[in-house]
């Protein structure tokens, strides 16, 4: 198939392409330009502005895709800038378990209603990102529900590419010995590695499905079984204090994701427990070097 992914250069985009590519989809790369990425003459490319309208249309004029997967959209105006520019026959959005209320343990796609919720269009500064977020689904979902469409719904995604570092933020200052202020160190949440959110993306190219799906890894952990570990490994202790500097997952309570949807469209993501102490010894090697 014929595959356009608006951004894709960095973190769980690049797995993404590489499966893309594996599974023999001609992939062509829209960005703005500003960051390398490692494929080569493998892909095509073509700069665009997301949040410029006038250069969303200049550069997808004439050009048909048989699936669009959409990094990089972010709220409403995102979602109308490029559903009126493209032309394909699957578009795949990128979102998030934020617009949940997470809350509580198995949170399914139905809890977020986007048919009945209050459009209002809308840019990324007009809000939260949760509400920003939600907005981009609105749009789908009341605007655009006759097009097909797929909005793929992640929790925290970490790796050893996350950009973020929110994760290392509690790895980092435990062994350094800074102080962190985190108020959640008892909730169990949830997360999804780099590259199986890369692949399951990848994955649903040429799935018969329209409508939301969350992706998540099997299990939970908490705050404070990763800085167990952290000490553990390191001999070093976490500095907990209200003075510290405040950790980036704080205000996350527990809850859990329920995939069932994603199983029925036969991928088979990890568990939490297989992965996630393989990547904070990484982040802990990057440390002590």
């Amino acid at each position: 198939m014929n595959i356009l992914v608006i951004g894709g250069t960095r973190f769980f985009g690049v797995p993404m392409v590489e499966e893309l590519l594996r599974n023999g989809h001609e992939v062509t790369i829209a960005t703005r330009g500003m960051t390398p990425d490692p494929f080569g003459e493998k892909v095509k490319r073509i700069r665009l502005d997301h949040t410029d309208f006038s250069s969303m249309k200049k550069a997808l004029a004439g050009l048909h895709y048989d699936v669009v997967i959409d990094k990089v959209a972010y709220c409403s105006n995102d979602i109308k800038y490029a559903m009126e520019s493209l032309s394909c026959e699957k578009y795949i959005y990128m979102s998030t378990t934020a617009i949940y209320d997470l809350n509580h343990k198995d949170v399914r796609e139905k809890e977020f209603d986007g048919a009945i919720g209050k459009l209002k269009w809308c840019d990324r500064a007009d809000g939260s990102y949760s509400e920003v977020k939600q907005q981009a689904e609105y749009a789908l979902w009341q605007t655009y529900k006759d097009k097909n469409w797929i909005a793929v719904r992640y929790p925290y995604v970490v790796g050893p590419d996350d950009y973020t570092k929110r994760l290392l933020f509690y790895v980092k200052n435990t062994i350094e010995g800074n102080p962190m202020f985190i108020d959640n160190l008892e909730e169990q949440m949830s997360f999804i590695r780099s590259d199986e959110a890369g692949k399951f993306i990848a994955y649903l190219a040429d799935k018969n499905f329209t409508g939301a799906v969350n992706g998540c890894s099997y299990g939970t952990i908490s705050i404070k079984e990763i800085l167990d570990y952290v000490e553990k490994k390191t001999g070093k202790k976490a500095i907990i204090e209200t003075t510290g500097e405040a950790a980036p997952y704080n205000g996350t309570v527990s809850h859990s994701v329920n995939i069932d949807k994603a199983a029925e469209l036969g991928f088979q993501f990890s568990n939490i427990e297989e992965w996630i102490f393989e990547l904070i010894d990484e982040y802990i090697g990057l440390c002590i070097c």
